[in-house]
């Protein structure tokens, strides 16, 4: 618990301390007033947790399945934009190498990353923070994936063969998300 102390504080000031207040801050407002009464001291208590953006677990499920949702979708519709440049027998092709990839990816990948995140969020019985449907180490490894992505979108290799990897990953995202999403009905009808 952090006190910003100005001058003396008594024995009954800190008593007024509880646990759910992380921070006092001491402002001398009748020092501004009359600068000779230096020892009256007005505590404002700001309780740093009302800024907390705190929800409960049904939001952080739906909140990682629409994200992963989102970011699938937006890959297989890139991935058959560029399709539609190839011919009838190689889309046929493609795609389907595509879909045998995120099933691979699904079962051997995804599956075991929902399942780690679902048992941080699931146990949860109070509220966590907004930002918690996925682990800290995945805020990091976002900015490289989107690097990644751009540099494949404007390398030399040919779109249709690049529509491979993103209907793989897309697919494989949203067979992931499903997961989520049947977990967050679960906890709106409980």
């Amino acid at each position: 618990m952090l006190l910003y102390d100005v001058g003396k504080v008594s024995k009954t000031d800190t008593a007024i301390q509880s646990k759910n207040t992380l921070l006092y801050a001491t402002h001398f407002f009748s020092s501004l007033i009359n600068p000779h009464k230096r020892d009256t001291l007005n505590y404002i208590v700001i309780d740093i947790k009302k800024y907390k953006p705190a929800v409960p677990k049904a939001v952080l499920l739906f909140l990682a399945g629409g994200l992963w949702l989102g970011v699938g979708c937006m890959l297989m519709f890139m991935a058959i934009a560029w399709l539609r440049e190839a011919t009838q027998v190689n889309r046929a092709l493609f795609a389907g190498a595509g879909v045998v990839l995120a099933l691979l990816i699904h079962a051997f990948g995804f599956s075991k990353i929902v399942d780690k995140n679902l048992g941080r969020i699931l146990p949860a019985e109070e509220k966590r923070c907004v930002f918690s449907f996925m682990p800290w180490k995945s805020y990091l490894l976002i900015p490289v994936m989107i690097i990644l992505g751009l540099l494949l979108r404007h390398s030399a290799l040919p779109k249709h063969y690049l529509a491979i990897l993103y209907i793989a990953i897309g697919l494989a995202l949203t067979l992931s998300s499903v997961r989520y999403l049947r977990y967050f009905l679960k906890e709106l009808t409980l």
